[in-house]
Formats: structure tokens, C-alpha cells, sequence
């Protein structure tokens, strides 16, 4: 299933609106900030599929009947773009486990590309509830990599897959590869570029969030 938190109007179409505008994205502590923001409603939202214990809480004045989450979760984000997002998130989940994986294209002369997995830092995941974010989902070829990787430690026992801006092709494509998985995003755009780049899209969200690499990255 997917979920576009910004199918109805809200906050979140406003941060969104402000990681897409060229003009906005020179303040990179800004485009940061309003991925974090993003991320904290994701988590919200998130929040709201989880299983509750209820639990009393004691007051100055007698005592409350409150509810708190009972799943064990484990917050997964592919690096670097993910951070400002996997942050957001984290305030508000609060104690959970946490995990990385770096993936990254590796270009061809000929256009083409593959995804190479170099490092996963990873809890145990078994049974828990998996949420793996990355700010973009083009292909889905490196998020279906990530994937790959996590299901080599363990299996999850739910599985949501966040990102900011999904192509269409994307979302198909990891919802054939991955049917279980509850997807969410907050814009959907239908186009990819030659390089399989997502437009109207925000363009590359690490570079925004923390400077250019090197020509040869």
C-alpha cells in the first residue's frame, strides 16, 4: 500500500514545496531542516500503525490510564541523503534502534548503472518493525538493494519504506519486488530522466543537504 501524507492538504505540502524551489535550495541548513520536518511527520503518521500497550501514569494529582507503543522498532537509513530525515524521524520515535546502509550508483560509459552496497550497520531485526527511509525514490534500484541487504540479517516482522518525492516507476517497481511493504511518500512525480533521475524532482538531496562531491563519486 501507499500512503502520500500530502494526498490531503496539511503541513507537510509546505516543506515540501520548499525542498523543491531552486531558489530556496542555496540555504543548505534550511533544505536540512525542512527534510527533518518532513521526516518527524512521517514518523507521526507511521506512528499511528503501531500496536499500543496501556500503561498507567501517575500524575501529581492521581493517576492516568495512557497507551504507548508496543512495537519494537528498528529506524534504517541509507546514507548520506537519508540523515536529515532519519533525524526527524528519531525525534519523534525517540528510543529506538537505529541502522545504516550505504548504497550507491555506480555509473557506465554506456548511461547505464548498477547499485553497489558498501557498508550496512544493522540491529537485530528479526520480528521487529523495519521503517527504512531515503529522501528519493527513482528507480527503487538502490532501495531494493538496501532491501536485499536487510533481509540477509533478518526478517522483519513489518516492513514501511519511506521517501520524500517517489517516480511512479519506482513505486511500481518496489511494490511488485516487495508486495508486503507499506510505502510512504509526499509527492509522486511521473517522469525520470535518461539518467534516471526523477523530474520535476528536487535534484540530488545529499548534494543539497551537504555540498557537491567529486567528479569522479
Amino acid at each position: 500500500m501507499v500512503h502520500n501524507i500530502c494526498d490531503k492538504h496539511s503541513i507537510a505540502s509546505k516543506y515540501l514545496a520548499h525542498l523543491r524551489d531552486i531558489n530556496l535550495q542555496k540555504d543548505r541548513s534550511a533544505f536540512r531542516r525542512n527534510t527533518e520536518l518532513l521526516g518527524g511527520l512521517f514518523a507521526y503518521e507511521i506512528s499511528k500503525t503501531f500496536r499500543y500497550n496501556q500503561i498507567k501514569t501517575e500524575t501529581p494529582l492521581g493517576t492516568a490510564i495512557s497507551h504507548v507503543p508496543a512495537d519494537d522498532i528498528a529506524l534504517l537509513t541509507i546514507l548520506r541523503a537519508g540523515l536529515p530525515m532519519h533525524q526527524g524521524m528519531l525525534n519523534v520515535l525517540g528510543d529506538v534502534a537505529n541502522g545504516f546502509i550505504a548504497a550507491q550508483r555506480i555509473h557506465h560509459k554506456d548511461g547505464s548503472f548498477n547499485v553497489s552496497v558498501d557498508y550496512v550497520t544493522c540491529p537485530e531485526i528479526d520480528g521487529r518493525t523495519v521503517i527504512l527511509c531515503d529522501p528519493m525514490l527513482a528507480t527503487g534500484a538502490s532501495m531494493s538493494k538496501a532491501l536485499e541487504a536487510i533481509h540477509d540479517i533478518g526478517k522483519p516482522g513489518k516492513l514501511h519504506i519511506v521517501s520524500i518525492i517517489a517516480s511512479s516507476y519506482g513505486l511500481n517497481y518496489i511494490r511488485r519486488l516487495w508486495p508486503k511493504a507499506e510505502l510512504w511518500v509526499a509527492g509522486v512525480d511521473e517522469e525520470l530522466t535518461a539518467k534516471s533521475y526523477i523530474v520535476p524532482g528536487l535534484g540530488d538531496a545529499g548534494d543539497l543537504a551537504y555540498g557537491g562531491k567529486r567528479d569522479n563519486e
